[in-house]
């Protein structure tokens, strides 16, 4: 029997010639890296132009490559400032529209206080009113025309006295409880009172339609001498109301007069005031018979 070979499997010159070049190829290699190591420790400059010229070819690569993240950077930058743009921006609208409201609230106190204020110098002028209350309501499907007042006989308030705001009347106490009472408006129409026109002594009837219209009916018949925009005033007859207040505005010609829009109109009166009656013997007549009190100036005149 034959001995076993010596030789190792895949076994060839050519392998051994290549792993000797290998061998000499890395052993010239760390050789000549072994000379760059020692000439850039012992002259360090020798080498500046070549890595001069080494950046100078890395350079448009690295330009972008920073072009790229600046570019990314930015992006970003814009769409976090339009984010926050945008947050500004509701709350700003909030804060504009809270100081809208705050603007809005402040002229109607504005407002309010200048109606007060003209129902304290009626007070200079035509003496102390009973009191001076606020509309607390009205009659708002009702075909008859109501309003509420927060005062009643506590304050002093009795059936038949007048109620005005600063414009002129708005009408009659009907009723009473002790801290408010219901106000028969002159648009009623169950409200009949005397007036004159205000330039001169035209007499007439205002009353009451229901409809948020005042009829104006001429005593005297045969032409009609009322004319669009004539004011009439209350007359002073009958001891309720004292001459020369307010009522209504002509806007329209009728056979008999015209018709007529308030002057005081309730739904922009906040403050009004409560007078007392023109004449003593009113007073009494209140106390004894509130409803010839409210129907008198219609049925006796």
């Amino acid at each position: 029997m034959a001995p076993p070979s010596s030789r190792r499997s895949g076994h060839s010159r050519k392998a051994q010639y290549s792993r000797f070049t290998a061998y000499v190829i890395a052993s010239v290699g760390a050789a000549i890296g072994a000379v760059f190591l020692g000439i850039s420790l012992l002259q360090p400059s020798s080498f500046g132009s070549l890595r001069g010229k080494a950046g100078n070819a890395g350079e448009p690569g690295g330009q972008v490559v920073s072009a790229s993240r600046d570019g990314s950077a930015t992006v970003f930058d814009h769409i976090a400032a339009y984010w926050n743009a945008g947050n500004q921006n509701v709350e700003l609208r909030d804060e504009l529209e809270i100081s809208r409201i705050r603007m809005e609230e402040l002229e109607a106190v504005k407002q309010e206080n200048a109606r007060l204020k003209a129902l304290l110098n009626l007070a200079e002028d035509d003496g102390e009113p009973v009191t001076v209350t606020r509309i607390i309501g009205s009659s708002a499907v009702s075909a008859r025309r109501f309003g509420y007042i927060g005062a009643g006989t506590a304050d002093g308030v009795q059936v038949g006295m007048p109620v005005r705001s600063e414009r002129g009347i708005l009408g009659r106490v009907l009723e009473t409880a002790s801290s408010t009472s219901r106000v028969l408006l002159l648009t009623d129409s169950e409200s009949v009172i005397p007036v004159r026109r205000a330039q001169d002594d035209l007499i007439a009837f205002a009353e009451g339609r229901g409809d948020g219209l005042i009829r104006i009916r001429l005593i005297n018949l045969g032409i009609n001498p009322i004319e669009v925009g004539d004011i009439f005033v209350t007359s002073g007859a009958g001891g309720y109301f004292k001459p020369g207040l307010a009522v209504a505005v002509v806007h329209e010609i009728t056979g008999d007069g015209g018709l007529a829009r308030m002057i005081a109109d309730p739904a922009g009166a906040d403050f009004v005031r409560v007078e007392k009656f023109s004449e003593a013997e009113t007073i009494v007549a209140a106390q004894e018979s509130p409803d010839r009190v409210l129907g008198e100036t219609g049925a006796g005149e």
